[in-house]
């Protein structure tokens, strides 16, 4: 008997053998909206005050807690964050706040904030130290030092309370040897610099803020107030300046007349009041003070680099 053979054409063959290529790329896309869907429930749909449709969804958000967010039903733009649920919270508790959205803040124009990167990486209620030491650079290297050289370092001081405090401490360069507590804002101001001292702050609040035998109080309330207040530091605003006027493109006078300082001499003609300018660079000393001061209001900042400059506020600012 004469034997016979099949043959297999190519399409044949690829049809037999793997997935092709296509069609693999669209079960990957398709398996990934499945696992979106999956982190996501709606919760509801309204129309906004300009008419436009709108949808509320609860999304996973880190260690296990859950975002409520409000966006644009078909873009999925403009995000808005509704609650950031914690992990232990029922999971009811989304559809309450929902509801509670609908009819207490919808009606008057929502008023939820942007939803941000950062608000998928925090969980809420966590440890403030743990969550910004995890944005922070590891510190290393020698104590930091300023131009005095006063080297400055993080020690046990005792302080009249049944257990050690941590705090910065200052030690002065000139003889005899001498170390004093000095507050997180001071060490900054001496360095004219935020780092390392708030690197090595968070560090050390995140180990010592449940030990029971430190205490970390007034070194945390002292970060905090770095962190939240308006006063902020002017190197970076000076340096910006004065190479400005190095440049020749604008001169100190210039730059105070647009930010409406101005002063008269006995003919009437105006210039700018320089030593305001100067005071606020840190150049000058404020009066009743012998050294310039190394900060600055944040709104003033702004002025001198907006109408001053003609340059965004971040430019000139650490």
């Amino acid at each position: 008997m004469t034997p016979t053979f099949q043959s297999t054409s190519p399409v044949a063959r690829r049809g037999s053998g793997r997935e092709p290529v296509a069609s693999a790329r669209r079960r990957r896309a398709r398996d990934r909206r499945k696992r979106k869907r999956a982190d996501q429930r709606l919760l509801g749909r309204y129309t906004d005050r300009r008419g436009h449709s709108r949808e509320v969804i609860a999304r996973q958000g880190a260690a296990g807690s859950t975002l409520v967010i409000d966006r644009e039903c078909l873009t999925h733009e403009d995000s808005r964050l509704v609650a950031h649920l914690a992990a232990d919270e029922p999971a009811e508790n989304a559809a309450v706040v929902w509801r509670h959205y609908l009819h207490e803040a919808v009606p008057h124009g929502g008023g939820c904030r942007p939803l941000t990167a950062e608000d998928a990486r925090v969980a809420p209620f966590a440890d403030p130290w743990e969550a910004d030491l995890e944005r922070e650079p590891a510190p290393g290297g020698a104590d930091p030092v300023d131009r005095r050289g006063c080297r400055y370092r993080l020690e046990l001081v005792q302080s009249g309370m049944s257990i050690p405090e941590l705090r910065w401490c200052r030690h002065r360069a000139e003889p005899p040897p001498h170390s004093e507590p000095v507050s997180v804002r001071e060490a900054v101001a001496s360095l004219e610099s935020y780092e390392p001292v708030l690197a090595l702050t968070l560090r050390a609040l995140s180990l010592h803020g449940r030990d029971g035998e430190v205490s970390t109080a007034v070194l945390g309330a002292e970060l905090t107030r770095v962190q939240q207040s308006p006063i902020v530091l002017n190197r970076r605003l000076r340096q910006v300046v004065l190479a400005t006027v190095e440049r020749q493109e604008l001169s100190m006078s210039e730059i105070a007349l647009r930010c409406g300082r101005v002063k008269r001499d006995r003919r009437g003609n105006e210039s700018g009041e320089t030593s305001w300018l100067a005071r606020r660079l840190g150049v000058l000393p404020e009066g009743g003070h012998s050294t310039p001061t190394p900060w600055i209001h944040s709104d003033v900042l702004a002025l001198i680099a907006r109408r001053g400059l003609g340059v965004s506020p971040r430019e000139v600012e650490l």
